[in-house]
């Protein structure tokens, strides 16, 4: 483990800093691209992976602030969709078939869902200001909880019947499906793998599981990027800015591909993968420590 800190220590003192920086960036967004939507946690890799390849921890403001490129990429994904959604929503306040349609019910499950994240991530933002240097974002603790959340998704595999499709659900699995989202303020949960892990429980299938796990994480995902690239406007120079430009760009990129993929995959596959890597995972960082 030593010889590859050591290689890629190696590296990056023969790179340029500007480029370096970039560079780093750019893959930083690549990874949250890549991991936001797939059930392994986004936060444990981008803490993870730059520990084992000798780079400094882009923090949590940082990877926070390039999930805007996540946000926009599932938005722009889901966008005809979401503008129905959005519609039907605006129907509620000015009584126009409100609760007649399944966009809706959607869009009511959605905010519903959304509450018990933001709550919490304001409870931790406001009265919890040292979080970032907790323990909970430590080595260890992202490995132990990934290995639990690969046992929780292995059980959800196992005893939920997954026959219920968007029409089937209930405010009650949604208040579970929320209820689950607000865990994944501690890195190696993943928000994702909760709500994902928490709709098999309830008897979703897969397919239907993973589109309403993405939607719901929407205000999510960016409300807390917008939150978080604020505080770092505020706090850095314009040079310091475009690092992180860049990694919202490379994020976008990836998520695109990484909703369409996941989406397919579970069209034919169930996630037992996730469980085998999420298990290896954790694995991995406790055996490096």
């Amino acid at each position: 483990m030593s010889l590859c800190f050591d290689y890629f220590q190696n590296i990056n003192e023969e790179i340029s800093p500007y480029v370096f920086i970039y560079l780093k960036s750019f893959c930083l967004g690549i990874i949250q691209g890549f991991t936001e939507f797939l059930p392994i946690s986004s936060t444990a890799h981008l803490k993870v992976l730059p520990y084992f390849l000798g780079w400094d921890d882009p923090g949590a403001s940082f990877s926070a602030s390039i999930q805007l490129g996540s946000a926009v990429a599932i938005i722009y994904y889901f966008r005809n969709q979401i503008s129905l959604i959005i519609d039907s929503f605006l129907s509620i306040f000015t009584h126009r078939n409100a609760f007649k349609d399944e966009n809706t019910t959607l869009a009511t499950y959605i905010f519903v869902a959304s509450i018990p994240i933001c709550i919490f991530g304001l409870l931790v933002k406001f009265y919890w200001p040292n979080y970032s240097d907790s323990n909970f974002r430590g080595l260890f603790s992202i490995a132990i909880i990934s290995i639990l959340m690969a046992l929780l998704l292995a059980l959800a595999e196992i005893y939920g019947n997954r026959k219920k499709i968007f029409n089937d659900i209930n405010l009650k699995d949604v208040i579970f499906l929320g209820l689950a989202q607000s865990l994944a303020v501690f890195p190696g949960v993943s928000r994702s793998g909760i709500t994902l892990t928490s709709a098999l429980f309830s008897g979703i299938e897969r397919k239907t599981a993973a589109r309403l796990c993405f939607l719901i994480g929407i205000p999510a995902i960016s409300i807390s990027g917008v939150v978080e690239l604020f505080t770092l406007f505020r706090t850095s120079s314009s040079i310091d800015i475009i690092p992180i430009i860049i990694g919202i760009i490379s994020s976008f990129v990836s998520s695109l591909f990484a909703i369409d993929l996941f989406l397919k995959f579970l069209a034919k596959n169930n996630t037992f993968v996730f469980v085998y890597y999420r298990l290896a995972f954790g694995a991995f960082i406790l055996s490096a420590l």
